[in-house]
Formats: structure tokens, C-alpha cells, sequence
């Protein structure tokens, strides 16, 4: 981010956030955010050392797991329901266009 920038002009898919605070952000362990990444469910940036970055569209999709949870989802219903979601969302977009 130059000086310029401001919090509210940074694009929501841009990885600011290191894995610490992204998992303060959701209420997460670090190791849980770990998992989820193994599993596909959420794919956050790399620096070039390897450091993984959380956008704010990581944080959403990560408030969006951690609710589906609460519902009483295992892990592979959340990745069905992100995948449905995010067609969706693919769909609603190119029907704009």
C-alpha cells in the first residue's frame, strides 16, 4: 500500500492480512485456517517467501465457514455449499454483463 492509499481504496481481493491476523479477525486458530487451506476451502495469497496473505474477501469467506459451522456442517457440506456460492455468484455476474 503507497501513501496514498487509503484502507477503503484497497481492492478486497488483495492480500494484506499475515495468517495471525486473519485467524484474531474470524476467531480462528492459526492451525484451523491451516486446515481450511488444505482442504480448498479458502486460497489466500503468498508473498514471494511463501508468507500467506488474507484478503478481505478471505476474511468474508472465512466468516462464511466459521457460520456454517455454527449450523452443524462438517467440513465437506461447507465445501459444497462455497462451491454452490460461488457459481452463483459466477452466474450473477456474467448475467450483469
Amino acid at each position: 500500500m503507497n501513501e496514498a492509499e487509503t484502507l477503503d481504496e484497497i481492492d478486497d481481493s488483495r492480500g494484506v492480512y499475515t495468517i495471525s491476523v486473519a485467524a484474531e479477525l474470524v476467531g480462528a486458530g492459526v492451525q484451523t485456517l491451516r486446515l481450511y487451506e488444505s482442504r480448498g476451502l479458502v486460497e489466500p495469497a503468498r508473498t514471494p517467501g511463501g508468507t500467506r496473505r488474507y484478503s478481505n474477501d478471505d476474511i468474508e469467506r472465512l466468516q462464511r465457514i466459521t457460520a456454517l459451522l455454527e449450523d452443524g456442517l462438517n467440513l465437506a457440506g461447507i465445501d459444497v455449499v462455497l462451491k454452490l456460492q460461488d457459481e452463483n455468484a459466477r452466474l450473477r455476474a456474467q448475467r450483469k454483463e
